[in-house]
């Protein structure tokens, strides 16, 4: 097992876990690359294995696959529009609100006893 950096091997800041049993006969390692990754670097691990008929590359690609991409535009999207109604609603009901209590406030009481009575003229 091997990191590159560009096409070559990368040796500082690489380590490696001992060999362990899968429970199936089966047994793993891993790897890790501590490393800062830049724009215009390829980083890839090569392993090289009995059971493979050639060295298998895998190239770290950090960009996010489609799928993701269109679940977080649609979570988005839908977070936007819960934004939305919740401002609109407070706007509704603030104005609801007021316009309540302007009509509340411009309202005159007048006495019963200076209404003039129903008979007289």
């Amino acid at each position: 097992m091997m990191w590159m950096r560009n096409g070559q091997e990368v040796t500082t800041d690489v380590s490696y876990s001992d060999v362990m049993p899968d429970g199936d006969w089966y047994y793993q390692t891993h790897s890790y690359l501590e490393y800062i990754p830049t724009s215009a670097e390829k980083i890839a691990c090569m392993v090289e294995h009995l059971g493979l008929s050639e060295p298998m590359f895998v190239v770290w690609d950090p960009s996010l696959p489609v799928e993701q991409r269109t679940q977080i535009a649609v979570g988005l999207c839908g977070l936007v529009t819960g934004f939305v109604i919740a401002i609109s609603g407070i706007i509704y009901y603030n104005k609801k609100s007021a316009a309540y209590i302007t009509v509340c406030q411009r309202q005159v009481f007048i006495p019963v006893e200076s209404l003039p009575e129903a008979g007289a003229t």
